[in-house]
């Protein structure tokens, strides 16, 4: 039998202090690499072990259903069994099933092919935007529970994928077709269920009287719309541990936020909070580097702590082309491996997709062995369809051929600003056919010729052992001897359309993930040729004092300070302690520095500052706005 001293065994102080408290809302603070698995899993088995809940009566919510088993198979390991484990919306999906008399529907198990049916209606320019593109903004309205009525009006400076118009009657035509046959998508599960327990008495009391106690593993990443699912499950409960790290919030196109995580203790009453700092993957000098971040991320602060020994200095390298940025990675990972490190073991992450191609190129020029965990260039659609045109081909104008399918397929030389990362990918992905094709015409090989020889180039994929490619987004939950980091800059990191302070600090989120991956070697590089710079996050990396370093690379924002920033902080302090809830779930430190930095007159302007959302503008706005005024005043005199 399961004891609560076999569950609590090894834990430090800090995860012992969340898994005793298996009663009431517990809100889990985890730094990365801390553990934080191992936490939540002992605190169910010793919530179970403990006699406080039964293993049934328990809800674990995890991402994907990769998580969630191995939830189940840690849990099985400490002799805990009959707890469920599932996403939101396989979690969904079984509620319907089992409590509603309403089936379900038919689930779509993706939007790509309907709506790729209706990309090709679109007027011309926006004919060949991908179905992806199309996917994720309609995913984007609909984790924020937009209608396609709302639609427009819910903008609010978002940019769509393609005007405004063509998308609502898009996301229209999208809707009406899912539901004239009869299939619903993933969102429509958790609508599904959320409608459910609004409605019906029957299915609320049967679902309250079965689950008693529920957990949410990285909560900094939930959306509206499931955010509204879990209330609906808790009704007035409060048997309720979030477990997540805002610093790690970099899901913002799909509509997650931090701030259900950030504000949890003031919105459940006597939520216990518990910090997990003590990192076990990294050495001290990956996180010295890492924890440079820190006072410009904001949220809950995190400084994360070493538990392993010295290891080498973070490299900041800046290069004068992109050829000798990639020579240099290239030899640096040939080191690392002669001095014992597995390629299996190396990583290089980069901001968008079709960077893979570089490093692709670059790998197997050396004969080095590569893994593109993203995708790589030949597994494309884009590229498949290029091959398949060029197989059969005996032309021997290789490059005018090349370009005439490229252009048919909608490339043009030099792609506007504003597009999506999945339209962005496709069209450097002809472009580079069109480069690769001007290479390879000698007038006397012919296009079947080219698509064996981009093949033999750069056929090692997704089933290759090597060192690993893959985005930053994708590398989340991973870790890696050693990751490399290069085009740290402007308009790659952050990325050229996030032009909003919010955008601008999820892109700052992804550089600490991507540093947070590293075990052991670190090092970032970015190219300045001119037309190109070091990104502005790289001034905040910089040691402190290192004025040489700031003059080299004069990109770093300024931090907004001065006598009303001091008046703002003091008087987060005493509100703070007269609500009995942390500083930051009050206000982060970003956002009074951008309050000080604006000095708002009145409740609009105030509430166009980042982090000053509808509720805090309702629960604070007038008081910060007296206490901008005082110290303005105060300031000017």
């Amino acid at each position: 039998m399961t004891t609560p001293g076999d569950v609590l065994a090894g834990l430090n102080d800090d995860q012992r202090h969340a898994a005793e408290a298996v009663r009431g809302p517990v809100c889990i603070l985890a730094g990365a690499g801390s553990g934080k698995t191992t936490t939540i899993v002992r605190r169910i088995a010793h919530q179970v072990a403990s006699g406080a809940f039964g293993a049934g009566e328990i809800l674990a919510v995890t991402f994907t259903d990769k998580a969630a088993g191995e939830m189940r198979g840690r849990l099985a390991a400490l002799g805990i069994e009959g707890v469920r484990a599932r996403t939101f919306h396989s979690a969904a999906l079984a509620q319907v099933r089992a409590l509603s008399d309403e089936p379900p529907g038919q689930i779509l198990p993706s939007k790509g092919v309907a709506l790729r049916q209706i990309a090709n209606t679109l007027p011309k320019p926006y004919r060949f935007r991908p179905a992806a593109d199309l996917a994720a903004e309609i995913e984007w309205a609909k984790n924020r529970r937009i209608t396609p009525e709302r639609y427009e009006a819910a903008l609010a400076g978002h940019e769509p994928p393609i005007p405004a118009d063509l998308m609502v009657n898009v996301y229209r035509r999208y809707e009406r077709g899912k539901s004239d046959r009869g299939l619903v998508d993933f969102e429509d599960l958790l609508e599904r269920a959320i409608v459910m327990f609004q409605t019906d008495d029957d299915a609320r009391e049967r679902f309250a009287a079965r689950y008693r106690a529920f957990t949410v593993d990285e909560y900094q990443d939930v959306n509206l719309l499931q955010e509204t699912l879990l209330r609906a499950w808790l009704g007035e409960r409060d048997d309720l541990c979030v477990v997540g790290d805002d610093y790690q919030s970099i899901y913002g196109f799909t509509g997650a936020s931090p701030e259900y995580l950030l504000d949890m203790p003031a919105r459940i009453a006597r939520t216990k909070v518990v910090r997990l700092e003590a990192n076990y993957r990294s050495t001290p000098q990956v996180l010295e580097l890492a924890n440079r971040l820190v006072p410009s991320l904001g949220g809950a602060r995190k400084v994360l702590r070493a538990t392993r020994g010295d290891g080498p200095e973070p490299v900041l390298r800046m290069f004068s082309s992109d050829a000798d940025e990639a020579a240099w990675l290239v030899e640096r990972v040939r080191a690392l491996h002669d001095d014992g490190v597995a390629y299996e073991d190396v990583a290089v992450l980069y901001r968008v997709n079709f960077r893979s191609e570089d490093y692709e190129q670059a790998f197997a020029d050396a004969g080095i062995p590569f893994q593109v965990r993203d995708g790589a260039f030949l597994t494309r659609q884009t590229a498949r369809r290029m091959l398949t045109a060029l197989a059969r081909s005996d032309a021997t104008d290789v490059a005018a051929l090349v370009r005439r399918l490229a252009e048919r397929a909608g490339w043009v030389e030099e792609p506007p600003d504003g597009l999506g990362e999945q339209e962005l990918t496709r069209q450097n992905d002809l472009g580079r056919f069109v480069r690769l094709a001007e290479e390879f015409d000698d007038g006397t090989r012919t296009g079947a010729d080219f698509a064996r020889d981009v093949e033999a180039r750069f056929g090692t994929g997704e089933d290759a052992r090597g060192v690993n490619l893959l985005t930053l987004h994708r590398a989340k939950g991973l870790e890696f001897e050693a990751v490399f980091l290069p085009r740290v800059e402007e308009g790659e990191l952050p990325f050229r359309r996030a032009k909003s302070p919010d955008a601008i600090a999820e892109e700052r989120r992804l550089l600490y993930v991507g540093i947070t991956r590293a075990k052991t070697h670190v090092a970032l590089s970015w190219v300045a040729d001119g037309r190109r710079k070091g990104s502005r996050f790289v001034g905040e990396l910089r040691p402190a004092g290192d004025g040489a370093a700031a003059r080299r690379d004069p990109v770093a924002a300024p931090v907004a300070g001065g006598p009303v920033l001091d008046a703002l902080k003091a008087w987060r302090r005493a509100r703070a302690g007269d609500d009995g809830v942390p500083a930051y779930v009050v206000f982060h430190d970003a956002t009074l520095a951008a309050i000080a930095a604006r000095r708002p007159r009145d409740l609009a302007d105030l509430a166009s500052v980042s982090g000053v959302g509808p509720a805090k503008l309702q629960r604070y706005g007038d008081e910060v706005l007296g206490v901008v005024t005082r110290a303005a005043d105060g300031d000017e005199r």
